[in-house]
């Protein structure tokens, strides 16, 4: 085996992160609670079911919450490894590729450091581009809740049922199309960091700055991600929380001032843990 400190590092990070994906089963079958506990309220609630059971599964959704932000954090830390195994191989290709070393960044040069801040940027902007998103097809939906209604008042009292199979159809076409500039920024973007400050590096005369840029744009990027994942994850689900404790009866319980800020706070969190972070 190589004696170099860098490979026995990687190799070290490769393992760990082995191990980490060698539990995902059980991490999976925790994320799972969440969504099904999630579910069994809502059918609860739309079977006409006594308020007893629907606390039931309130509680029950409380601690799918936190089973959800746990395994989250879990799937970040484990990505985490990931990125830095993908940067270090990132590394070794481009050194491979130029033939020249390429075994370090200096963010002390200007241009190395925009090129993170750039990298930090985009994960800003992506999270407040997926959080519009949602925010818009939610917009869409209430309008065509409120048009069925309109067009039907029988839904109301049960005795017509609702055109389903429009809402999940206006979700999932929506869906699509919100994310296809996200995407696109996503790819485009560190292409475009890289091209430009190499044609930059070629002007002052230094070779590997278009690599070293964009070494620091996605070792920024994947910094900032990490934290902000946790923050959106743990927020979010603290939101939601938030939200069925009042209902529990605390602070005034359902209808109160409190209820109210806690549906308004439950309404950004749910974005934040289900689409953003």
């Amino acid at each position: 085996g190589s004696t170099d400190g860098r490979n026995a590092g990687l190799f070290g990070t490769a393992v760990a992160t082995m191990g980490m994906l060698s539990n995902a089963v059980y991490i999976l079958s925790m994320n799972n609670f969440g969504p099904i506990a999630d579910n069994a309220g809502g059918i609860a609630e739309m079977s006409m079911q006594p308020q007893h059971v629907r606390d039931v599964t309130d509680r029950l959704d409380a601690a799918g919450n936190v089973t959800k932000a746990v395994t989250k954090g879990y799937s970040i830390g484990s990505a985490s490894m990931a990125c830095f195994l993908l940067f270090g191989a990132f590394m070794d290709e481009f050194s491979e590729f130029s033939g020249k070393p390429f075994t370090t960044v200096d963010i002390a040069t200007p241009e190395v450091l925009v090129g993170g801040l750039i990298g930090s940027m985009m994960i800003f902007y992506f999270t407040g581009l997926t959080i519009a998103a949602v925010g818009k097809t939610a917009h869409e939906v209430v309008i065509e809740v409120r048009r069925q209604f309109a067009e039907n008042p029988d839904i109301m009292t049960y005795k017509a049922k609702p055109d389903y199979e429009r809402c999940v159809s206006l979700v999932t076409t929506a869906a699509l199309r919100e994310m296809r500039f996200p995407g696109f920024i996503c790819v485009a973007t560190p292409v475009a960091v890289g091209l430009i400050f190499r044609f930059v590096g070629e002007y002052v005369g230094k070779e590997l700055l278009g690599a070293e840029v964009l070494a620091a744009y996605l070792m920024f990027g994947t910094v900032t991600g990490i934290l902000m994942a946790l923050f959106l994850d743990t927020t979010g689900g603290a939101w939601d929380n938030a939200k069925k404790y009042i209902e529990l009866g605390h602070f005034g319980g359902k209808n109160s001032e409190a209820h109210k800020a806690a549906i308004t706070g439950d309404t950004v969190g749910d974005p934040f843990k289900d689409t953003a972070g």
